[in-house]
């Protein structure tokens, strides 16, 4: 339960959720902690550690999962968010009787690599485990389920009065980061190649050749992020790009950006697009990521197959206007509040239902 962009909409539920019908435990796949955990706790959640799903692995976590749900009779929903592998979880919850069984898919692709035919395995052996279908996104759900399940879309709401935008605050942010009026660059994701933090390199350094003064901020951490601190110095970027690693205050520092850029390879409905257009935001982002995300009118779709280039000079030209986009998000239901509340009735009805029959 790191600070990426699920967990962090899991904890934007958790939050706002009645606890006193409801409440959240987590079953993670790393040991060491993460950096909601602590928050966890003090909600009263706990969380309970597996091994990670690898398929030299498999015969492990399966039987772990079968140990976990014959010991916990308590849990009368397991909602799913692994994506693929939610397959194997909610085999072993149908196994020992948990009534409501939710696979939730959070992507619209996956990428090429070693793993690739294990986690098609995973995808095909869904079946019947859950009793629910849930996504992101129409594009997640048809991707993860096909067209034949019924697919119910739980947006990736976010809290909205948190991200409005703020004049006074943006200034004293940007006085914190030692930004003076110049252009500021935004991207916030894991560094991994899903995130294409490469091209948007190449875009941020089309853009200092027309705008010498901008400057790229980069927040989040990742096993590629030595790759790109090397490209950056390589470039000579390194004075005009800053990585601030793992934040707490992104509302805040959405304040302030001036453009966000999303050039990533393939998506579900990010979390962090939410976020920049509920702080008014307009965003750049690749045409690999769903026009659902599109909820204010500020996301402006470009192809990877363009140049840096073009994409810089989009960049340079675009209005760095902040908006109240604060009703529109309410009314497209991506206010957490009133999606934590249809969910709790979601889950109260269909475990007891599902009990009863």
């Amino acid at each position: 339960m790191n600070r990426g962009g699920l967990e962090t909409m899991l904890m934007n539920y958790y939050r706002q959720i009645n606890r006193t019908k409801i409440q959240f435990d987590f079953m993670v796949h790393r040991e060491e902690r993460g950096h909601y955990d602590d928050e966890i706790e003090s909600l009263g959640g706990k969380i309970y550690r597996m091994p990670q799903i690898r398929p030299g692995n498999y015969r492990k976590y399966f039987n772990r999962l079968n140990d976990f749900f014959s010991e916990h009779k308590e849990f009368k929903v397991v909602h799913s968010h692994n994506n693929e592998n939610s397959s194997f979880v909610l085999r072993a919850a149908k196994r020992f009787g948990v009534p409501c069984r939710i696979a939730h898919s959070h992507l619209s692709d996956l990428g090429i690599d070693i793993k690739l035919p294990f986690r098609l395995y995973a995808r095909n052996v869904m079946k019947d485990n859950p009793t629910e279908y849930f996504a992101c996104s129409k594009n997640a759900g048809r991707w993860l389920f096909g067209e034949k399940k019924e697919v119910k879309v739980l947006n990736n709401a976010v809290s909205i009065d948190d991200f409005k935008y703020n004049e006074q605050l943006r200034r004293k942010i940007r006085k914190e980061l030692n930004i003076s009026d110049q252009l500021v660059i935004g991207h916030i994701g894991r560094f991994n190649k899903q995130k294409n933090h490469e091209f948007l390199i190449d875009i941020f350094n089309s853009v200092i050749d027309k705008k010498s003064d901008a400057l790229l901020l980069l927040v989040g951490d990742g096993h590629l992020r030595p790759e790109i601190e090397r490209k950056v110095e390589k470039l000579g970027l390194s004075s005009q790009v800053k990585f601030l690693g793992v934040r707490e205050d992104i509302p805040h520092l959405m304040q302030a950006i001036d453009l966000f850029l999303f050039p990533s390879l393939f998506e579900g409905l990010p979390v962090v697009l939410v976020e920049a257009q509920a702080a008014g935001l307009n965003c750049i982002v690749s045409d690999s990521i769903t026009k659902e995300a599109d909820i204010t009118g500020r996301l402006q779709y470009f192809s990877l197959e363009d140049t840096a280039d073009i994409w810089a000079e989009v960049i340079i030209n675009m209005s760095i206007e902040h908006a109240d986009t604060s009703h529109m998000l309410q009314n497209n239901g991506y206010d957490t509040k009133k999606m934590a509340n249809w969910l709790s009735e979601f889950y109260l009805k269909n475990s007891i239902e599902m009990v009863e029959v």
